[in-house]
């Protein structure tokens, strides 16, 4: 397939999204719709595609980023689908071969897709190939009429078509394949003289026709897989499709999903067999999930990182690194540039932040952990702190292998406890514990007789 190309329209504003966005750029199972189509075309072989972009375009590109085999233009003013495929003439000039043109709109295509219609392109020596869909609804979309030989005859409008023609219900997707001459060719004799004052894309098709050219048709295998989005609601139909797919692929690979319809993942997401995902659970974008893990219910991991064995329900983990046989225990939250090791145990309503959790350290509950580098075999009592913040700068906690922190404790940071140490609890520690020892920080005890008659007099 070293002569394909693809043309992906992204040029329009999206006026039913009611969004500041591009249209292109809304997410679909955390990936931009966009990207979808990107990534199908190159799945179906494709060599350059070449990005048409006219509203938000510079967001678009930004948003996009450098991509292998991936080029834009500009489409300044918006005239319609036929005068976006011209913008890319003078990138695309001298290319022989074949041309596919995708709508940035369709996230729900499929690279098997775009193949066979590449493929059904050739077969068929046409100068240009319609995929198509069998709508159970075809009402607003223009009707494919193919002549005896299975070749397009026409494409007419909902509004123009006879009532025998409305019975029809193979329909227009708006993607097409043609032969990349032949369809600038035409190009430049498509008129805009209608209602609109617009130059559309298919016209190319009745151009061709009437040069005695062939035009052919695919049709879907499944309609839905070639919808566009163009409202809020739509966007939601094609999320619950993107994420029905996933959930269908993890369950054929030897996850186990408790309850499919409330159990959210993204595309990019990867899950070991034997895992246990339950209800209410979030997998997003980034996340790797191990072997023989029990995940949920009601929790929800950002580009974490997870090993095998691990636990964890109740709470909330991004951009950080969990190991095999850690236990999450319920409220906790794991935040950006923390390494949980090995065996780690965590109780409820602990937060760690830009920390280290050693080989088999404990931290119950009720405690926060930031910028710390904690060993292994470190017990940390309950509402233990590490007071990082001075009001100006953060400021790192160091703990040393099997060392003992007593409940309601504060580290003082920049603070160092050292291997084996022992912290009585209550202690608001500032200084070094050295190797060992036990420190205690806190005032002795005193108790005033007398003073509660005198508080209520």
């Amino acid at each position: 397939m070293s002569d394909l190309v693809t043309i992906i329209l992204a040029a329009g504003k999206g006026t039913r999204m009611k969004s500041k966005l591009p249209k292109v750029l809304h997410k679909a199972a955390g990936k931009a719709m966009l990207q979808h189509v990107i990534d199908a075309a190159k799945e179906a072989g494709a060599v350059r595609n070449v990005v048409v972009t006219g509203f938000g375009g510079d967001v678009v590109r930004e948003t996009m980023g450098e991509q292998q085999g991936v080029e834009y233009v500009t489409q300044a003013e918006q005239l319609g689908t036929g005068h976006a495929v011209l913008q890319t003439r003078e990138l695309l000039s001298g290319t022989q071969g074949t041309v596919m043109v995708l709508c940035g709109d369709t996230p729900l295509l499929t690279g098997d897709l775009l193949k066979k219609l590449y493929e059904s392109h050739q077969e068929a020596g046409a100068k240009a190939t319609v995929l198509t869909a069998i709508m159970p609804d075809a009402t607003g979309y223009g009707r494919i009429i193919r002549s005896e030989d299975g070749s397009v005859l026409k494409i007419v409008e909902h509004k123009d078509a006879t009532e025998e023609e409305r019975q029809v219900k193979e329909v227009n997707s708006g993607i097409y394949c043609f032969d990349i001459q032949a369809m600038f060719e035409a190009l430049g004799k498509v008129t805009n003289d209608n209602a609109q004052g617009e130059y559309y894309l298919p016209d190319v098709l009745e151009i061709l026709r009437s040069q005695g050219d062939k035009i052919w048709a695919v049709a879907a295998d499944d309609y839905e897989s070639t919808l566009g989005i163009n409202s809020r609601q739509q966007l939601a139909g094609a999320e619950k499709i993107l994420r029905r797919r996933k959930n269908e692929q993890l369950m054929a690979e030897g996850v186990t999903l408790m309850d499919p319809d409330t159990t959210y993942v993204d595309f990019d997401v990867q899950v070991g067999r034997d895992t246990i995902i339950y209800p209410m659970t979030w997998l997003e974008a980034g996340t790797v999930i191990g072997e023989e893990c029990e995940i949920g219910p009601s929790v929800r991991f950002q580009n974490v990182k997870c090993g095998n064995n691990v636990v964890g329900q109740f709470c909330y983990a991004h951009d950080c690194q969990i190991d095999d046989g850690v236990a999450l225990g319920q409220f906790n939250h794991i935040r950006p540039a923390s390494h949980l090791a090995e065996g780690v145990k965590m109780g409820n309503f602990v937060e760690v932040k830009n920390s280290t959790v050693g080989k088999g350290s404990k931290l119950p509950h009720l405690s926060y952990i930031g910028d710390c580098d904690m060993g292994s075999g470190v017990n940390m009592g309950c509402g233990t702190i590490t007071v990082n913040y001075d009001g100006k700068k953060k400021f790192r906690t160091v703990i040393g292998n099997d060392a003992f922190v007593g409940c309601n404790s504060n580290l003082v940071a920049p603070v160092t406890v050292e291997d084996g140490a022992y912290i009585g609890a209550g202690s608001t520690i500032t200084k070094t514990v050295p190797q060992g020892t036990l420190a205690i920080a806190r005032a002795r005890q005193k108790n005033i007789e007398g003073w509660l008659d005198k508080r209520n007099q």
